[in-house]
Parts: structure tokens; C-alpha cells; sequence
């Protein structure tokens, strides 16, 4: 399934129960707010060790919520009219000029602390 694809099920998905009148901008970046809030829960005490190997049980909750914050991040953009993946993309190229590798190989320095050659 594509992008465009998982945006028009969700939309009829939507449409069908009525919903579009609770999925105004506003509502849907507090829903995704609280989509990802419940993510960190799953991480929020674990080392690092034990966030890179999670139990089954735990990586399907995970999973599950990767998938809420998904659907509202999706039914965002396409209430917004922005394309997921063009500004993934152009954000990308954002961070390239940012962050070029000769200063930014293996630091985790902020752009702004990265200095100049």
C-alpha cells in the first residue's frame, strides 16, 4: 500500500463514521501528540540495551502505537494538503546543508554547536 493509498482508506474510513467534524488540524496534532506519548511509555525506564531488545508482547504494543501515530500523522498531512514524502524529503536536503558529514560524523552536537571547517 502507498502513502496516497493509506490517505484516501483513511479518509473513507473517516467519512463513514462522520468523524470529519472532530478532524480539524488542531484535533488531529493533539491526537498524534498523545499517539506519541504512548510510544515513549513503552520506552520511558528501559536502558539502552533493553530499548534495542524488546519482549514480543512489548514490540506488538509498540507496533500498535507506531500505528496510531501513523494514521494521524497521514490524515495531518492530507487535512493540510502536504505531501508526507516530499517534506520528508525536502527536510532531508534541510538537514544535509546542516549537517554536513566532515562536521557531523559521529557527533551529536546540535547544527547551530557543529562549528566550521
Amino acid at each position: 500500500m502507498t502513502m496516497r493509498e493509506l490517505q484516501a482508506f483513511l479518509r473513507g474510513f473517516v467519512a463513514e463514521r462522520d468523524w470529519e467534524q472532530f478532524h480539524s488540524p488542531k484535533n488531529l496534532v493533539m491526537a498524534l501528540s498523545v499517539e506519541v506519548a504512548e510510544l515513549i511509555e513503552h520506552f520511558q525506564w528501559l536502558s539502552e540495551s533493553e530499548s534495542d531488545s524488546l519482549p514480543p508482547e512489548t514490540r506488538r504494543k509498540v507496533a500498535e502505537e507506531i500505528g496510531d501515530v501513523t494514521i494521524y500523522l497521514m490524515m495531518l498531512a492530507d487535512r493540510l494538503g502536504i505531501d508526507p514524502l516530499e517534506a520528508a524529503w525536502d527536510k532531508m536536503e534541510a538537514n544535509g546543508r546542516k549537517y554536513p558529514v566532515e562536521r557531523a560524523r559521529g557527533s551529536a552536537a546540535k547544527y547551530t554547536e557543529l562549528g566550521s571547517n
